[in-house]
């Protein structure tokens, strides 16, 4: 069996992110034929599938896959670090990136990480945009994006998205309505939710299954921020995301048996032609690293 070089690692990773041979060969400036060839060769060397079709016909890794796939990102970040390291050697990095996210990971998550980015590169200048809309890069309404949700095949090769975490949700309820003396039960709260318009959303969903016995509490919101102001507020209970919720004083996990909480990926978006910048890259370093920080403290 030859040893397997980053070639090889490159066409996993791509296959994992994109879904289908043809997007991966998009993103790799190649055919899908030989995607597809350059995946077979990889399975014959290593002795096992890595990938399989799904019901609708998309590639999904298999746990060899998974394994495969996570050791390619390890190589790819050490990689990009090295290219980072290299381009700040050469030259001061500095000018403006603009990042678009929901208003809770932008006001809970990039903000409070901002002060370690400045004093890296001082002459960077971050512009956020919290807004629960898909701001569009095609557009060039932003730089990069951070998104709840790995993008779908209509961006084509015009988006470079790379996964960069998960999201993972709890329930949470303001901690001075769970103080042991109070005679008031954790089912006596009720769910907090979204607007029928936001009702696609794995948390709603989740909120939904489980909120018909306890009911809803007389309140809808749009976003998750203020979702998380209700709760604290003492309104009801509800899922916040686990690296937020975590932090904030004056909130608590309070246990819920009827299903498993729902998790989300987190997808870093870039425009192709801003990915090679070294101040794109130091601000796609700084999200990925505040993002597994915080991750770990959740956990």
């Amino acid at each position: 069996m030859h040893d397997l070089d980053w070639n090889d690692l490159r066409h996993v990773l791509a296959l994992t992110r994109e879904g289908s041979f043809a997007a991966a060969g998009r993103r790799l400036g190649l055919d899908p034929t030989t995607v597809a060839r350059r995946l077979r060769a990889i399975e014959r060397a290593l002795g096992v599938r890595l990938f399989e079709r799904g019901a609708e016909g998309e590639m999904r890794p298999t746990q060899a896959g998974e394994v495969a796939a996570s050791r390619a990102e390890a190589v790819e970040a050490e990689i990009g670090g090295l290219t980072l390291a290299v381009k700040g050697a050469d030259s001061e990095i500095g000018g403006t990136v603009r990042v678009t996210a929901v208003p809770i990971l932008v006001n809970r998550v990039l903000i409070p990480a901002v002060p370690d980015l400045v004093a890296r590169h001082p002459g960077l200048r971050l512009e956020l945009v919290a807004d629960p809309r898909d701001v569009s890069l095609t557009r060039r309404e932003a730089d990069m994006a951070l998104r709840l949700a790995r993008p779908g095949p209509e961006t084509g090769g015009q988006i470079i998205a790379r996964r960069i975490g998960t999201l993972g949700y709890a329930a949470y309820a303001a901690s001075h309505l769970l103080a042991p003396d109070l005679p008031r039960q954790i089912t006596d709260l009720p769910w907090l939710t979204y607007e029928d318009g936001m009702t696609s959303l794995p948390q709603a969903r989740w909120i939904a299954g489980v909120a018909r016995k306890d009911g809803y509490a007389p309140l809808v919101v749009n976003d998750a921020e203020p979702l998380l102001q209700a709760i604290l507020a003492g309104l009801g209970r509800s899922l916040l995301p686990c690296i937020v919720a975590d932090q904030i004083a004056g909130l608590a996990r309070v246990p819920e048996d009827e299903q498993p909480f729902p998790v989300r990926e987190l997808w870093l978006l870039t425009h192709p032609d801003l990915r090679q910048l070294a101040r794109i890259a130091a601000v796609a370093a700084w999200i990925e690293a505040t993002i597994q920080r915080l991750e770990t403290k959740s956990i």
